[in-house]
């Protein structure tokens, strides 16, 4: 019997890759979205994250159609860009129910299943965005920096189960993620331009950024590791920009990329 993988957010992007590239090294791939459709080999099972009861419904009959769980990938996520003071409430809150809590939801459901098969995984995808925190970008780089921390507890937490818990810090990558943005540019009277052509810069950076393709090849072979790290940056110059920010005192490395979005 082939190992079990959920991915979140399969329907597109670099969920969609991931799911793809799974189903072709022979594992059985159910993609967990709210929309999307089973093909290739990928068997999708309709679900949004941020809801409990959708979240458990999908993880039993998955194990009880497959009788195992091998690896979950929480991928699904969403972005919002805009001025911390002109952010409603409801659009922060919004963002880490998708992109930590449901993180959470997922990983809280899965561990039982998780627990009795040998050599099991959680990855949780992150971004550079969390230790190189982007104006603009404040709630987004917020909920991946919360997804470091909750896998770099969880790992301490499961290991002693044999379960091995690791983070991906993408940089920029190529998808329908940019257009998918919710941008909000109230504050400009204020702030000037500068929100307009910090996020303008970030959007640049992911149209010439990586494939998904990439991303997903990334997330395989850390899959595939005996003894996975907790974190891995993915891309190469992405990675030089994260080691020098552990080298730089904070407020240098702080006042860089507020630069470089500015």
């Amino acid at each position: 019997m082939g190992n079990v993988v959920v991915i979140t957010g399969g329907s597109s992007g670099i969920g969609k890759s991931t799911a793809s590239l799974f189903a072709g090294k022979g594992y059985t791939v159910y993609e967990l979205s709210r929309t999307g459709k089973s093909e290739n080999g990928v068997i999708h099972v309709s679900a949004d994250i941020t809801v409990p009861e959708d979240v458990q419904r999908a993880f039993k009959d998955i194990f009880d159609k497959e009788g195992r769980l091998d690896l979950l990938i929480n991928n699904a996520g969403m972005g919002i860009s805009g001025a911390v003071e002109f952010t409603e409430l409801d659009k922060a809150h919004r963002i880490f129910d998708v992109n930590f809590f449901g993180t959470f939801l997922c990983c809280k459901e899965a561990l039982p299943y998780l627990r009795k098969s040998a050599g099991s995984r959680i990855i949780n995808l992150s971004s550079v965005a969390a230790p190189l925190s982007i104006p603009f970008q404040a709630f987004y780089s917020a909920t991946k920096a919360a997804i470091n921390s909750l896998t770099l507890a969880l790992s301490n937490e499961v290991r002693p189960f044999g379960i091995r818990v690791s983070a991906v810090m993408p940089g920029d990558v190529h998808t329908g993620f940019t257009a998918a943005r919710e941008k909000n540019e109230d504050g400009s009277a204020l702030y000037g331009e500068v929100i307009k052509r910090a996020v303008s810069s970030m959007e640049k950076d992911e149209l010439n950024g990586m494939t998904p393709d990439f991303i997903a090849g990334v997330i395989y072979r850390v899959s595939q590791k005996r003894n996975p790290k907790v974190l891995y940056t993915a891309g190469g110059k992405y990675k030089l920009f994260v080691f020098i920010s552990k080298i730089l005192p904070t407020n240098l490395c702080n006042k860089l990329v507020g630069k470089i979005y500015s």
